[in-house]
């Protein structure tokens, strides 16, 4: 059975934690399978809030230390979503 994990990443002030966030994706690069990530931006101001969602190929081992590792960051919550096929 194959499984697929969705992290979704709320980055409560992405112009701190931007770095630090970017530094522990590329360390965990080999699980990440697509990525897609946002804030609001209008003529005058550019959201501090911004959202990455990850999609993880079946490599249920290594989550765990992504996941950890990202929560070490402050302002920032991760939630998930997990299929089964």
């Amino acid at each position: 059975m194959k499984q697929t994990k969705i992290l979704g990443i709320l980055i409560q002030d992405r112009i701190k934690e931007a770095g630090r966030t970017q530094q522990v994706l590329s360390r965990h690069h080999h699980l990440i399978r697509s990525r897609l990530g946002f804030h609001e931006l209008d003529e005058a101001s550019c959201s501090r809030a911004g959202i990455i969602t990850l999609v993880l190929h079946d490599m249920p081992d290594a989550w765990r230390a992504l996941e950890e590792e990202l929560k070490t960051i402050g302002g920032i919550e991760v939630q998930e979503m997990l299929f089964h096929y």
